[in-house]
């Protein structure tokens, strides 16, 4: 007997597909129950709930970049070189700028996002049998890395002031001997940098990797080391960097990391083939060779970002020290109430950090106008 296959002609009604939910896929067991992570996109005026660079490329700069991509269209038929070594080497130049530190181009990896990089730090170091830990509030992809790499997680907690107390991440490095310990400096709802004492202590006492999460490096407060300064001498620390934030090349999806040679080798092995592609290798050159200009806002937003600590504390809520770009600030009996109560008014924030606080990005100078009026008018000031 023969099987006929029927095509649907336009304009007709397309056959029926048989419906599955969910729950009927042989899915993982960790995975069931689970939630896509991300955050909400609204069309709204106002947003201040991702920590993105409110100030567009120039013009000269997207063309620059263009002129980059189109160069990279003309071998699109070929597979791109998938150890990047002049990309690698731009990011281990801008390094050195910002950091005093000289890099090889072999120190330094990159792939989409430092979300990328960081999971295949776990691909790499972690695994079954194997703990990663941090310290919460923290960044909220960290558990997912470990979840999708069954690594078991972790989770220790911070300070009421959001630092580390060191003698309960000495004692949780001593329960659980992790493999990998993720701290991140600027931390990630709070803003708080750490000392380098304090990381150095987790380098002393940690048996495994320890990654320094530096997404917000760039907002650093002056004075503030970063942790790649660390690099020579402590060879089981990695530093991750992206250029989604200062870098306004969220769009771009660039992120990578600086560490020791045999790191990097590892996670050579465990990427996909080819995982960065010719287009986004030749964006982030280019943004990288227009870095002076790319940056030049940030100065600015630090400027934004400390006003906007003292504004919030002047009219009477708490706002934590920051080293980034966003502000946690609070606290709320009923925290979403607010937001929606800002939502409503074209301002979008982000419910971040512990019960009953808010996270804002810093926008530009009439954003933060209409965040401070939308705000008082949500609190009847």
């Amino acid at each position: 007997m023969s099987t006929q296959h029927t095509r649907n002609t336009p304009g007709a009604t397309p056959a029926p597909w048989a419906e599955i939910t969910l729950a009927e896929l042989p899915l993982r067991d960790a995975l069931r129950g689970e939630e896509p992570y991300g955050a909400p996109q609204l069309d709204v005026p106002v947003l201040l709930n991702v920590n993105e660079n409110p100030y567009a490329p120039s013009e000269r700069v997207v063309a620059d970049i263009a002129a980059a991509v189109a160069g990279a269209a003309r071998q699109l038929h070929r597979y791109p070189d998938r150890e990047f070594p002049g990309l690698r080497g731009d990011l281990a130049g801008y390094l050195a700028e910002d950091t005093g530190v000289d890099l090889a181009a072999e120190q330094v990896w990159a792939g989409n996002g430092s979300n990328e990089v960081l999971q295949q730090v776990l691909q790499a170091f972690g695994g079954p049998g194997r703990t990663a830990l941090g310290f919460a509030p923290h960044y909220p992809m960290y558990p997912e890395y470990s979840r999708n790499t069954l690594t078991t997680w972790a989770a220790g907690r911070r300070t009421d002031d959001f630092g580390l107390d060191l003698g309960h991440v000495l004692d949780a490095i001593a329960e659980h001997r992790p493999s990998v310990v993720f701290l991140t400096s600027p931390n990630n709802p709070t803003g708080t940098a750490l000392p380098l004492g304090d990381i150095e202590a987790v380098l002393d006492a940690a048996p495994g990797m320890v990654v320094v999460d530096e997404a917000y490096a760039e907002f650093r407060r002056d004075g503030v080391p970063s942790a790649v300064t660390l690099l020579p001498h402590r060879p089981k620390l990695i530093v991750s960097r992206t250029m989604s934030k200062a870098f306004a090349l969220a769009g771009g999806r660039l992120g990578y990391l600086a560490a020791h040679r045999a790191v990097v080798d590892a996670l050579r092995i465990v990427r996909l083939p080819y995982h960065l592609s010719a287009v986004a290798q030749a964006t982030a050159r280019a943004a990288l060779a227009n870095r002076k200009e790319l940056l030049g806002r940030v100065a600015e937003l630090r400027a934004e970002r400390d006003a906007t600590v003292d504004w919030l504390r002047g009219i009477g809520l708490r706002a934590a020290d920051s080293d980034a770009n966003f502000v946690l600030f609070g606290t709320f009996d009923d925290r979403h109430a607010v937001w929606r109560g800002l939502l409503e008014r074209g301002v979008l924030i982000r419910e971040a950090g512990p019960d009953g606080w808010l996270r804002v990005s810093i926008g530009t100078p009439d954003d933060m106008a209409a965040f401070r009026h939308a705000l008082q008018d949500v609190l009847g000031g």
